[in-house]
């Protein structure tokens, strides 16, 4: 059988990921290498969205949407439309009633008018007052009754979002049906509670009353979930009203709830759906600032959504200890900004699994870390940042020039001996196959000889054991210079690892005491906030480093702000003395004297200019013939690996 292997055309390609992975860490990167860790790269990347995905939203965006929707729903209206609307209508009954009334000279009709001047002020009292009352005016009966229909819709549709339309045309029978989920809901609860509750009822449930619940909950916590987010919306609503409105409005709710039979199975419903979400919002306070009046059903909507948007402002935040995206409710993504934002959620999801299943992110003991791909994914992009900003005539990197087995390709080639490790060249090789009779007349084959080999020359290179000494002290972050160190040490890292294979470099980082910094430790690190620049402590472990590779050329380059403020004691300890004691400034020099006799060069990059760091480096460089630099933070970089560059040429 054959196989052929090539583009996959028939659309998008289904084996790759939905966006780049490593464009991803490279966003991460930028963060990372400006100081920022691994956990606030990611969180930042989340906010910003994927990239080179226009058209998928990040954190951020969904944020704005969402505040705007807030903000939308607070000028909305007002709180107290239901109770401006039985006001006016209990008004127009009575005006109804007094015009029937007024022209009637009879005793009965002063008394009827009497009793309408003694009705309570309170609204609920009124129509409490006024539900035994026998209307002489069909008109004010027909008002009245319009108005308990309408208490009854928008009290039942504060705690049931589809009864409202259920009941427009209320009848003994659809009240009965009402009255007969309550009941039937209630005891589901209970029976959920002594754990007797299955699916299966709660299916039965549903296909007698799901017309009742446009929700469409799929089972029981669900539907408690609906019904506990809109009872506290619903006394969010009352906690939100003035005093007296609030008496009324309450009055009303109770007095309309009696009337329907509902009462008790109203407060059993309260009590299992405030026992099931205590964490809820119940009693906290909102502000509607708009002038439309909103009935009781689209108030509790209003502060139901508000409440949402709240909880879901909070999530896509991300700024509280612990946050992941998984804490973000996909349900509230799906309520208050449409199915196609949750897409982008998973999207955004997809990035942190993605960098974990690629092998660049791994999460230990709860704390997310970078891999050592990723760290050298990283350095090579410091190190492409460190290299754009040189001269290409710059880069050359090599000091011996003479054949050797290993190095880069000089261009020639040589016969073939008995142990060369290098390349052959095919091509020379081919060619004095056929030069040497290798071809027979008839067939293409080239047949070759020992003697006929050649390998390719290339230029041997010296192995060199670079030590790279970062201030890590308090004060490089003060002075905004800590970031660069980290990308310089990064992209020295990178440069050693890809182009001087052969070289052993150890970067070691100092404040009051000396660390030797492992590669995959450097994308992570951070500045320590201790006093003390142990420059000392730093030397001896440099010291040791080139010890073990004698053979090596040395190469040691410092990276620091202050001249040393702290010295390592024979017992172990760190001593720190600032103005600089006389005993650190002499234990330091002797370490520089201990490199110029290992021919070492120490060259010094200074981050600072006042008068005691630029009077210890001259020092140093008397002492030991190096050299001092004073760049920018901006090109630190740049000045570590140039120089890097120019000591392995010369050597």
């Amino acid at each position: 059988m054959a196989f052929r292997y090539g583009e996959y055309h028939d659309g998008p390609d289904p084996l790759a990921p939905p966006y780049d992975v490593r464009a991803a860490l490279d966003e991460m990167g930028d963060a990372i290498l400006s100081g920022s860790t691994p956990v606030h790269a990611l969180r930042d990347l989340l906010k910003r969205g994927l990239p080179g995905a226009q058209d998928r939203r990040g954190l951020d965006d969904m944020l704005r949407e969402v505040r705007r929707r807030r903000r939308d729903l607070r000028e909305r209206g007002r709180l107290d439309g239901t109770l401006e609307k039985a006001r006016a209508l209990l008004d127009k009954a009575i005006g109804q009633e007094r015009a029937e009334l007024f022209p009637d000279p009879s005793d009965d009709a002063r008394l009827r008018e009497s009793e309408l001047d003694t009705l309570p002020e309170d609204t609920a009292g009124a129509i409490q007052e006024l539900s035994t009352y026998e209307w002489r005016s069909a008109a004010a009966r027909q008002t009245f009754e319009e108005l308990r229909d309408l208490l009854r819709r928008e009290v039942l549709d504060s705690q049931f979002r589809g009864l409202r339309d259920a009941l427009a045309n209320p009848d003994p029978e659809a009240m009965e049906r009402v009255r007969q989920m309550m009941s039937d809901l209630n005891d589901m609860l209970d029976k959920d509670a002594r754990g007797e509750h299955t699916q299966a009822d709660f299916d039965a449930f549903m296909s007698k009353y799901g017309d009742l619940f446009p929700e469409k909950p799929r089972n029981l916590d669900e539907l408690v979930d609906i019904l506990a987010r809109r009872a506290a919306a619903t006394q969010r609503m009352l906690a939100s009203m003035t005093p007296r409105q609030r008496e009324e409005l309450g009055g009303l709710i109770s007095q309309t709830l009696d009337q329907a039979g509902l009462s008790d199975q109203m407060r059993r419903l309260g009590e299992s759906l405030y026992a099931r979400r205590p964490d809820l919002a119940w009693n906290a306070q909102e502000r509607l600032t708009g002038e439309e009046p909103l009935g009781m059903g689209d108030a509790v909507t209003a502060l139901e959504e508000l409440a949402d948007l709240t909880q879901l402002e909070t999530a896509l935040r991300q700024d509280y200890p612990g946050a992941r995206l998984d804490d973000i409710d996909e349900a509230a993504v799906r309520r208050a900004l449409g199915r196609s934002a949750v897409d982008d959620l998973e999207a955004l999801k997809r990035i942190e699994r993605e960098l974990e299943e690629q092998g660049y992110l791994l999460r230990r003991r709860g704390k997310l870390e970078l891999t050592p791909k990723a760290v050298r994914r990283l350095g090579e992009t410091a190190l492409r940042r460190v290299f754009s900003s040189l001269d290409a005539g710059r880069r050359g990197d090599h000091d011996q020039h003479d054949a050797g087995s290993a190095g880069e390709l000089t261009g020639s080639s040589r016969p073939w001996r008995f142990g060369d490790e290098q390349p052959i060249d095919v091509v020379r090789t081919l060619v004095n196959g056929v030069r040497n009779g290798g071809v027979t007349p008839g067939n293409t084959a080239v047949r070759l000889s020992v003697d006929d080999f050649e390998v390719a020359e290339t230029e041997r290179r010296s192995a060199a054991a670079v030590c790279l000494l970062v201030d890590l002290s308090y004060s490089m972050a003060l002075r905004g210079t800590w970031a660069a160190a980290k990308q310089t040490a990064l992209a020295l890292q990178a440069l050693v690892a890809s182009k001087f294979p052969q070289d052993a470099v150890q970067i070691i980082g100092f404040s009051n005491y000396a660390r030797v910094l492992q590669p995959d430790e450097l994308a992570g690190l951070d500045w320590d906030m201790v006093q003390g620049t142990n420059l000392h402590h730093a030397l001896l472990i440099a010291g040791r480093h080139l010890d073990r590779h004698p053979d090596f050329e040395p190469v040691v380059l410092v990276v620091t702000d202050g001249e040393p403020t702290a010295h390592l004691l024979r017992n172990g300890r760190s001593a720190f003395e600032w103005p600089p004691s006389h005993e650190t400034l002499e234990l330091t020099l002797s370490e520089v004297d201990k490199m110029t006799r290992r021919r070492a060069t120490i060259n010094v990059f200074m981050l600072a200019a006042d008068d005691r760091l630029k009077e210890f480096v001259d020092e140093v460089a008397r002492r030991n013939g190096g050299r001092v630099f004073s760049p920018s933070a901006e090109r630190l970089g740049e000045y570590v690996v140039s120089d890097f560059l120019r000591l392995r040429r010369a050597r």
